[in-house]
């Protein structure tokens, strides 16, 4: 058996991680319990290391190691660029053994946490990732505990992205990576991490895909999967959540699948699977149950809702089409609950229906 609790902490500035240093000091927190940290940081990748290195010095101090063995410990997802009443946090996940045996007679939040090897450059987007994503996280389903991948409902993975070093890398070796674009080559790897989830969870069949099929055939994707890239990343960095008969958490979580911007129902029912009760809205009681959600949003993959042509992506703003995606997701949900501060990423890469938003949502049990 095993804990599992969260906290969902505020940040002042990308580089503010003075809500968890309190919570350390007064021993809400104990350092080295901490699994997990997924951020909602503020800015470009400059900002999103900055926070990066925040932990890294705080946790290091506290934990009486190295920076870079907190790095190596501890996955820290930061997902930056925030925009319309986005509310920039972070999400710590701390998990323990607990002496009792068995099982619970109830499913309860479960976390897993696992690495794929260290990729090559020529690996990043290829069915090879493909092959080593899919085995990491079968190897989290069973570290969080669960035996059934039904109970798997969020699958968050940093993975690396491509850089200009990392090309002339593969090139001094003599190997060719999938695109010396590294835009294109970075989202590359972010469909392939996402399919390997979706094979992972039986949404795909590995044998059915090609290597062409990466960011091409949007037949095939995960309902579970949100998928980042990152240039401080060498390995893919999987967080699993989902529910098990082998925790003991105070918390549950459930998810559900948006069609599009507008469907609100879609979003309804995925509060419902974690076990909120309600006919119309949320009550303030229900809605203070939750801990937080994680949207994957997807309204920069298509010109149009319902019929109806928008122009982000092709208006002036064009160049932060991910940004107002998030936003719009972020609004419609948290309209839902009454609060800003969840988290949203953006991603179309084989992650849900072109279009469509991917939502997990973590409560305290009943």
């Amino acid at each position: 058996m095993f804990d599992v609790n969260v906290y969902k902490l505020p940040m002042a500035h990308p580089g503010d991680v003075s809500e968890l240093e309190r919570m350390i000091n007064q021993g809400e927190i104990i350092p080295e319990e901490i699994a997990a940290i997924i951020a909602q940081t503020e800015g470009d990748g400059h900002d999103r290391g900055y926070a990066t290195l925040a932990f890294q010095v705080l946790l290091s101090e506290k934990l009486g190691i190295t920076r870079q063995e907190v790095f190596d410990r501890i996955p820290m997802l930061m997902i930056g660029l925030t925009g319309g009443l986005m509310s920039p946090h972070y999400t710590v996940f701390t998990k323990k053994v607990l002496a009792e045996k068995g099982d619970n007679t109830k499913k309860c939040f479960a976390l897993g946490i696992t690495n794929t090897p260290v990729l090559k450059p020529e690996e990043y987007g290829t069915l090879e990732q493909v092959r080593l994503v899919a085995e990491a996280v079968k190897e989290a389903i069973q570290d969080a505990g669960i035996d059934n991948v039904e109970d798997v409902h969020c699958v968050e993975v940093k993975l690396p992205a491509m850089t200009a070093a990392r090309v002339n890398d593969a090139k001094n070796r003599g190997q060719a990576v999938v695109s010396e674009d590294l835009g294109k080559a970075s989202s590359l790897a972010k469909g392939a991490a996402a399919l390997g989830v979706a094979v992972a969870l039986g949404e795909v069949d590995f044998a059915a895909l090609k290597q062409e099929d990466i960011c091409s055939n949007w037949g095939f994707y995960s309902n579970k999967a949100s998928t980042s890239a990152g240039g401080e990343q060498v390995a893919c960095r999987i967080v699993l959540m989902g529910n098990s008969s082998k925790s003991n958490s105070k918390y549950y979580v459930g998810s559900g699948v948006m069609k599009d911007q507008l469907d609100v129902e879609g979003a309804k029912d995925a509060l419902r699977s974690a076990g909120l009760k309600f006919d119309c809205m949320p009550s303030k009681e229900e809605a203070q149950r939750v801990v937080n959600i994680f949207v994957n949003a997807g309204a920069d993959s298509v010109g149009a809702v319902r019929g109806r042509r928008n122009t982000i992506k092709t208006d002036f703003l064009a160049g932060y089409s991910g940004i107002m995606a998030k936003a719009v997701a972020n609004a419609v949900v948290a309209s839902l609950i009454g609060d800003p501060m969840i988290l949203a990423s953006a991603g179309a890469e084989h992650q849900g229906p072109l279009g469509a938003n991917l939502l997990a949502v973590i409560v305290k049990a009943e």
